[in-house]
């Protein structure tokens, strides 16, 4: 008999329910350079990962890492404001600012941290946020931490995001709006041009995640606010280097003076250990590769239509979009099991997402692309994906 019988009675009304969840265990295949993994002892492609680019492998990161932890350690050891504060900290984010053409850059552990610590940092109980109703949780718990005053309009509904301006900005402090660039359940972009314009209009400040769209797009893979060409616009840019980048960390970029009342009052910076400094350095070495290696996203690109297109073309509710995120949108949870299971026994990783990590009634299978997969691969999924949908009657 458990100890706990309220929690075990919540965890079996969310397996009814069809939102249990599960740690996989996974090893990587080494020569496949991720792009196929092993679980449970069976050897399966992965279409669920986020390093686009196909970088987590590359063996010049592996190197670099190698080559730091030799001469700095293993670990940070120390908050950044002690003794964590390592000479490869400072080279790197002169490279990401450099990147990100901004006039600073602080590194973070993750984007959830780094989305929570600059929100509560920079907001307060005199503030409000005015936040895309799809973005990531981190934005919406960074909002919490702030006790600002919290605003959700309807995704990428500018219409209602205005009506919340004028509604309420004139009682606050302080406005900021928030959105994710490439919303990462759906793959849909945000309208960035036109949210410039309602800052301006509303007096407010913009902050945008473009953790799904660094290395994805731009010239030199900045990110979509620099493929627009909006980036000097924007007040706050949040990017992650665990996806795209293939390893792992966050970085704000904005004015000097913004990064500089972070590092006076942001907790996670302030009260977390640094990165490791083989780490550190390894990201500046992915940033270098990501600009120079544009076939990677030209190759990214050209995969996710192929595939995009083959399982529309099958007739499968697969919205439209020119990410390397393919969601295959079911809406029952069991179906969305059913179908990632069989996918499994095919030989095909690809997890459904379920709430409330999507709204109710969307569960979908989401599929992520990578540079690297094969063209034969891609086609391969392609065809298994719609056989499956013919066996579970999504489509006839």
């Amino acid at each position: 008999m458990s100890r706990y019988p309220e929690l075990q009675q919540e965890l079996e009304h969310r397996r009814k329910k069809g939102l249990q969840r599960m740690l996989r265990t996974t090893e990587y295949v080494a020569e496949c350079q991720g792009t196929w993994i092993v679980s449970n002892g069976q050897k399966l492609l992965n279409l669920s990962s986020n390093n686009y680019l196909g970088l987590s492998h590359d063996p010049r990161l592996l190197n670099t890492w190698q080559l730091t932890a030799n001469t700095f350690g293993a670990g940070g050891t120390s908050s950044r404001l002690v003794v964590g504060n390592s000479s490869c900290y400072h080279h790197t984010e002169q490279i990401i600012s450099r990147w990100k053409e901004r006039e600073a850059t602080l590194l973070f552990a993750n984007g959830y941290m780094a989305n929570l610590g600059c929100i509560s940092a920079l907001l307060d109980r005199h503030s409000a946020i005015y936040s895309d109703r799809l973005n990531h949780a981190s934005i919406v718990d960074g909002t919490i931490l702030s006790r600002a005053s919290h605003y959700r309009y309807r995704h990428n509904d500018y219409e209602h995001l205005q009506y919340l301006l004028q509604k309420h900005k004139e009682k606050h402090r302080r406005n900021l709006i928030v959105t994710d660039t490439v919303f990462s359940m759906d793959g849909d972009k945000a309208n960035i041009e036109e949210l410039i314009k309602i800052k301006h209009d509303y007096g407010a400040f913009l902050m945008v995640d473009e953790a799904h769209a660094s290395g994805v797009y731009g010239e030199t893979g900045a990110g979509l606010c620099h493929q627009l060409g909006v980036h000097q616009e924007v007040d706050i840019l949040m990017g992650t280097c665990s996806k795209a980048l293939g390893l792992y960390g966050a970085y704000v970029c904005a004015d000097q003076v913004l990064i500089d009342y972070l590092v006076h009052t942001c907790r996670p910076l302030i009260y977390s250990t640094s990165l490791p400094p083989a780490l550190v350095t390894a990201i500046g070495h992915s940033v270098a590769i990501v600009q120079q290696e544009e076939w990677r996203r030209q190759e990214l690109h050209r995969k996710s239509n192929q595939f995009r297109t083959q399982l529309q073309q099958a007739g499968l509710l697969v919205p439209s979009g020119d990410s390397p995120i393919v969601p295959l949108l079911l809406g029952d949870n069991q179906t969305a099991i059913e179908y990632s299971n069989r996918l499994e026994q095919a030989g095909i990783l690809a997890v459904a997402i379920r709430p409330p990590t999507v709204p109710e009634d969307s569960a979908r299978i989401r599929f992520s692309l990578m540079a690297t997969h094969s063209d034969e691969d891609i086609a391969w999924a392609a065809h298994q994906t719609i056989q499956t949908a013919m066996e579970l009657g999504v489509i006839t």
